[in-house]
């Protein structure tokens, strides 16, 4: 297992003929009915299928069985940046390498942007780090295509941008909070 959500687990596999390993997002059906959240899964798969950036998670194949739904997608083996920044030993980075970093997601929320698509969800625990050091997007769990302002209230309460908690209405300008 390498990771645990609300819906489900994402699993380390590989595939059988070519052995190439990938992350195997399985999601509950009955976890996602439960909390209403259809809409979201049904977005997030739309969007991983037209996003190609290597910065935001690719996803290789989708399907589904009689309790779940599963998204093949890439394996990503640098862990969370949120490990990264929080260690044992220190909080923090170097100023050069959050400026890398800072400058890798702001090319992955750019290539979302341009495609009016609001990510809404942006925290350390949401960026992997690859096996070269460079920042993917993953859980697009919240992301939205937003022309002009939407009024949900959703993302993880400690990085909500204040426009988003006000409810007046945000834009993908909030990704920036």
């Amino acid at each position: 297992i390498l990771g645990v959500g609300t819906f489900g687990k994402v699993w380390l596999c590989s595939h059988k003929k070519t052995g190439e390993t990938y992350a195997l997002k399985q999601l509950s059906k009955y976890q996602i009915i439960k909390h209403q959240q259809v809409g979201s899964v049904t977005m997030e798969k739309k969007l991983l299928e037209t996003l190609d950036h290597p910065f935001v998670i690719h996803m290789e194949s989708s399907f589904q069985d009689k309790k779940n739904l599963y998204m093949v997608l890439e394996l990503v083996q640098g862990g969370e940046l949120f490990s990264i920044i929080h260690t044992d030993k220190h909080d923090g980075v170097h100023n050069g390498h959050a400026r890398f970093y800072a400058a890798c997601i702001l090319e992955a929320l750019s290539h979302l942007h341009m495609r009016n698509i609001a990510y809404r969800d942006l925290k350390p625990e949401n960026v992997l780090v690859d096996s070269m050091g460079f920042c993917v997007l993953v859980d697009l769990g919240f992301a939205k295509v937003v022309e002009d302002k939407t009024y949900t209230l959703c993302g993880t309460p400690e990085y909500l941008a204040p426009e988003i908690i006000l409810s007046k209405g945000h834009d993908k300008g909030a990704d920036y909070w």
